[in-house]
This record gives structure tokens, sequence and C-alpha cells, in this order.
């Protein structure tokens, strides 16, 4: 027996195998190009070609855009014809009739209706449906804007409502902002009652969420406005200085004259306007010399090295007591401050009453008295004195026997009493003052200082 014999009836098996297998292909195929979704039952047990027109066109009829749709079914064959307004209600009209039960295929021969009238019905029938939906929703819209409006009205009377605000809050400007709050608040809810009244919270969220987005560029834009502005309600609140007092903010002298939202304005020394921004004046070093009306004032005088200056120092104190304008309680002061090259630096120190006195005026006469007073003694104050040494001998040396004499210590004497200091004007100097009231006069609005308020 050869390999042939053994081999032919497994390859017969083979060929009898690959067969069946074509054979079964067709039928694999069709099951997986079955159409998806369920059959649509017939009303009728048979499935007829009339049970399945009638079908068709029952589901036709409920569908706006295929109702001018005709049905024919011939052997389960069914044909489309008519037209439609556009190829998507073709396309449906064929996807339902394919499954109805009974239906083999579709011959869809739909047309598109492409005619003005049948293009411009639609929109007149959707824009009357809209004017019937409007005029049915116009009393309950009514009912939304009438609860919004009286939500807001009843907000904007309480914060209207001074006299509630004042009480709950003394400053003023924290009254204005607590009652625009309400308002806020009061506005918010009116317009989320209306919202949920016609039934459009959804619209709320969106708005509520553009808001949100909106408020937050905002904020990054305007962040130094809004400092500010936060800066100004604190500094209203704590009130670091007065109307017309007399500050150093940031190294920037003047008196105030008023407290806005967005800066504080002095006027300088010389009448100028400055403008500070709130942020700044918030954060700075704050001098006020009018919140203590007891001022310090001080000077140095220089004498010779070779006077006392213990007496110097006993002679210029005295003259200084003697001023009327000098407060004795805290009494005067003075020290030797260092001693230099050629003087003795003496330093005296006085207090005075600045509601009584000018700061300026009375340092002034302070010094010019004390100076005499020293003068009148025999003090001397001696101008800068330097040493020069020449080692090329073009000047003769002086001679050893010749001596200067020792100057000897002058006596402490009683001081001379001053005859001009009395008759010397140290009041104070109040045109600065009267220009940042009289202006404060004619700018009343906007000002979030006041005089009644506590004060730091």
């Amino acid at each position: 027996m050869n390999l042939l014999t053994l081999f032919r009836p497994l390859a017969l098996l083979i060929l009898l195998a690959s067969a069946l297998a074509l054979c079964s292909a067709p039928a694999f195929a069709q099951t997986e190009d079955e159409p998806a979704g369920g059959e649509i039952a017939l009303e009728t047990d048979a499935p007829s070609d009339a049970a399945i027109a009638q079908r068709i066109a029952t589901i036709f009829d409920e569908i706006d855009t295929l109702s001018a749709v005709e049905i024919t079914v011939e052997a389960g064959v069914v044909t489309l014809t008519g037209q439609t307004v556009t190829a998507d209600a073709a396309n449906r009209a064929e996807t339902l009739a394919l499954r109805v039960e009974g239906v083999v295929t579709v011959e869809n021969r739909i047309g598109r209706d492409v005619s003005v009238a049948t293009r411009v019905a639609p929109a007149v029938g959707e824009l009357e449906t809209t004017v019937q939906d409007l005029v049915r929703v116009l009393p309950l819209l009514a009912l939304a804007v009438l609860v919004f409006m009286a939500l807001s009205l009843l907000g904007w009377l309480l914060s209207r409502w001074d006299g509630l605000w004042r009480v709950l809050t003394p400053n003023r400007f924290v009254a204005e902002l607590v009652g625009s709050t309400v308002f806020g608040l009061f506005v918010v809810f009116g317009l989320v009652s209306a919202l949920n009244l016609l039934d459009a919270t959804a619209f709320l969220g969106a708005l509520l969420g553009a808001a949100g987005v909106i408020g937050l560029a905002v904020g990054f834009a305007v962040k130094d406005t809004i400092e500010n502005y936060i800066a100004s309600i604190m500094l209203s609140v704590r009130q670091p200085f007065r109307p017309n007092d007399h500050v150093v903010i940031d190294g920037q002298e003047g008196r105030v004259i008023r407290l806005t939202s967005r800066a504080t304005v002095l006027m300088t020394l010389e009448g100028n306007h400055l403008r500070l921004p709130n942020a700044l004046v918030f954060k700075a070093v704050i001098l006020n010399y009018t919140r203590n009306p007891e001022r310090r004032f001080d000077f140095v005088l220089g004498v010779d090295p070779e006077d006392d200056p213990l007496s110097a120092i006993e002679t210029g104190l005295g003259a200084l007591k003697s001023l009327t304008f000098v407060m004795t309680e805290p009494d005067p002061s003075a020290g030797i401050r260092e001693v230099g090259d050629s003087t003795i630096n003496l330093f005296f120190a006085g207090w005075i009453d600045q509601t009584q006195s000018d700061f300026m005026k009375s340092r002034s006469v302070a010094i010019a008295t004390v100076k005499a007073a020293l003068d009148a003694a025999g003090f001397t104050l001696p101008d800068p004195t330097y040493r020069l040494r020449i080692d090329s001998g073009a000047l003769p040396a002086a001679s050893p026997s010749v001596k200067t004499p020792a100057r000897t210590a002058k006596p402490p004497s009683a001081p001379a009493k001053p005859e001009l200091a009395d008759a010397t004007d140290v009041a104070p100097d109040t045109s600065l003052a009267e220009r940042v009231e009289e202006e404060r006069r004619e700018v009343k609005s906007g000002d979030l200082l006041s005089e009644d308020a506590p004060s730091e």
C-alpha cells in the first residue's frame, strides 16, 4: 500500500468540509446583516401586504414630516413615494419601514419638496406656535416681573433707611456699604424667585456661572482698585487721623483734607494738593503732629572748648525757662551733645502747646534767646578752626619764649533776661488750616472722615 492510497480519504474529507463552509457562509452573513432594533408588531396575525401598508401609514400619519409619503407594498417589498422637506425625513421613513414585520426590502423613491410655500409654512407655523405659547405664559411672566420688582423695591427702601444702619454701624461709610449690600441681596433674591416661577432654573445656573467667570476676570483686572476700596473701608473704621490733622504719611507732609473711596487728599505746607492711594496710606507709617497738642522742640549750639560747658548749660537753660511760651511741665532740658574739633555742642529742648504757640516760631525765638544769653554771659560761639602745619620752613617758627596765656573759665553768671522774647509773636499760623476748612465746606460729599467718630 503506497502513501497516495492512505491520504486519499483524508483529502476527500477536507474537500467536503470546505464545501459545507461555503454553503453556510451566506446564512451567517445574513444573520450579521440583520437590521438593528426590535420589530414593530402588526395589528393582524397575518403579515399581508395590506397589513404592512396600513401599519406603515398609521406610523407616518403621526409624524408631520412624513404625512405626505405614499406607501405601496407588493410581496413584502415596500415602495415609498411622495415628497419630504428634508433628506433626513426620507431616510427616517425608510428606516421605520424596514422595522415593520414582514417587510423584505424598501424602495425609497421619496423626492424633496423645494417649493417656497412648503418652506415658509413651517416657519410661519413655528412663529404662530411661539406667539401662542408667549400669550399663554404672559400672566406667569407678569407675576414673575411683579415679584422681582417688589423684592427689589423692598431692598431699595431698606438700603435707604439710614437711621437703622447708623445704629448698627456708627461709621457712615460702612453704613452705606451695608445698605448697598442689602439692596444687592434683595435684587438677587428677586431674580431667583422670578426665574423659579418661570421654571428657568437652568438659565439661572448658567447665569450664575457666567457671572462668576466674569467677576473673576474683572477682579484680576481691577485688583488695585479693589485693594484701595478695601483699604478705604479699613481707614474709615480705624480713623488714624481726622480732618485738618497735620500728618506725615510715607514721608509726605501736609494737612488732611478728606478721605475718599480711593485716595487720601492732603494739602502740603506749600498749599498744594497731594493724593495718596489708600492702599499705600493703610500700610504706611503715619506721623500725626496734631493728635497730641504738646510738642517738644530742640536745637544745638556750640561754645568754645575753653569755656565751661556746665556754666553755659545753666545759662542757656535759665534763658529757655524765662520764655513764657515754654511749658514748665515737662521742664526744659539741656546737656552736652558731643565734643567737636573746635566746639562743644550743647543740646537744648523745650515743650510748647501747639494750640497756643507755633512750633517753628517758638523754636526760632528759643534759639535766638539762648544764643543772646550765652553771648551776654561772655561765652564764645566760635567758628570752625583749622590748624595748618608747614614743614618747608617758609614761615618763621614761633619764638619759644613767647607763651600764650591760658584762658580762665568764666564763672557762671545770671542769665540775661531776653528783652524781645516776650514781644515776639509766636501765635500759631492758622492760614493753612483755614484753607483746609474752607475747602471741606465747599466739597462735603465723598468724605469718609468724621470728627465725631472714634480714632486710633
